[in-house]
């Protein structure tokens, strides 16, 4: 009762300290208060713990340059976007592709990490939540652009063969990790975070880029 009580209390007795300032608040007096009123509202449950309420420097950064309403600076994000390609783990067996069908089911599938789920449970990679996938789709976010021939618009015929090869390791990457593309992208770092494992994200690659895919019909 008494965390809950604290918890209620947490806005308006900070909102007071911040008034009683002799000066006007500041941005920083701002965020530490954001910060601590969104620190009391949770609470770790199952598998979801505070820890990921932490910014790393790239949330950190995207995030201020967001609230300042101006792109983040240019050399802050190339070193970022460096930083970022460092964390990106190659398949361990140099095999980039898995099967398609199960690709599929991944890619439209968001169910996972939500307290109620077990640790050792498979997550889904939640794709359609931000992309159309195939053409049959009536339903899809337009956050992210359509994947829809995705591999055929790139010319990947064959995803062994060397001319591909490019594309293919772009595909892996963006979806390990995309902020080593770009910066503030918002697209989850399905490999890096660990939602996806390797061989769920070999699916999903096959789900791009196997010309036998309805990606790419």
């Amino acid at each position: 009762m008494l965390k809950t009580i604290a918890r209620f209390t947490l806005v308006p007795a900070a909102a007071l300290a911040l008034a009683a300032c002799t000066s006007s608040p500041t941005s920083t007096d701002f965020d530490k208060l954001t910060a601590e009123v969104v620190k009391a509202s949770f609470q770790d449950k199952g598998i979801a713990k505070v820890d990921r309420l932490i910014k790393d420097e790239s949330n950190s950064a995207c995030w201020a340059a967001d609230v300042a309403g101006k792109p983040i600076d240019e050399k802050l994000a190339k070193a970022i976007e460096a930083a970022e390609m460092k964390t990106i783990k190659w398949p361990s067996d140099g095999k980039f592709l898995g099967d398609w069908k199960e690709g599929e089911r991944i890619a439209q599938s968001g169910r996972g990490l939500t307290w109620s789920d077990k640790a050792d449970s498979a997550n889904g990679g939640n794709c359609y939540n931000c992309h159309q996938i195939t053409k049959e789709e009536i339903s899809f976010g337009t956050l992210g652009p359509s994947l829809y021939n995705y591999g055929k618009l790139r010319g990947v015929t064959d995803p062994n063969s060397p001319a591909s090869k490019a594309i293919v390791e772009y595909t892996w990457g963006k979806m390990w990790n995309s902020r080593a593309y770009t910066a503030c992208s918002q697209m989850p770092r399905a490999g890096h975070k660990g939602i996806l494992t390797e061989q769920q994200l070999k699916h999903v690659m096959a789900l791009l880029l196997d010309p036998a895919s309805p990606v790419n019909k």
